[in-house]
């Protein structure tokens, strides 16, 4: 085994760990309602109360790649969090995050579903979030920024 082929299958297992970690945190979050969800709403959040976002979890699927003004919101939201150390992930697979979230496609009165590309982790000062997987996720957007690659990348997948 080459040291190229090493390193990717260490990175392919760590992005794995990463994706059940990223699961298990948003699960926990949902259930102590430290989720904020939506483009808008985590915008408004960041600027009120920074300190306490852990994660910027952005999400897409590959026909939201041409959307330009989600992509903007996106740019925009990865400055901020960058600015105030916020770790920031990038997610594909909107169906798994809805099946997490227990989201439906629509509520019971026809609405639109919740936005689900921007949800923000935060950790309230009352009964912080202690979390193995929060840090697991946070080792690895570590990682990935000491190789340069400041919003890292991961697939979740549907089951």
């Amino acid at each position: 085994m080459t040291l190229e082929e090493f390193i990717g299958s260490n990175s392919t297992e760590k992005r794995m760990e990463t994706v059940t970690a990223l699961e298990e945190l948003l699960v926990a979050a949902r259930k102590q309602d430290s989720l904020t969800v939506g483009v808008y709403e985590s915008a408004k959040l960041m600027n009120v109360d920074p300190d306490s976002v852990v994660l910027c979890v952005l999400a897409t699927d590959e026909e939201d790649e041409d959307d330009i003004a989600l992509q903007i919101h996106f740019t925009l939201l990865q400055a901020f969090c960058c600015d105030n150390d916020i770790n920031i992930l990038r997610v594909s697979g909107m169906t798994r995050l809805s099946q997490l979230l227990e989201e439906d496609t629509e509520d019971s009165n026809g609405n639109e579903p919740r936005d689900l590309h921007c949800i923000l982790v935060t950790n309230p000062p009352v009964q912080p979030l202690q979390s193995p997987a929060l840090q697991n996720i946070s080792s690895f957007c570590e990682e990935s920024r000491c190789r340069n690659q400041w919003v890292p990348c991961v697939e979740m997948q549907v089951r």
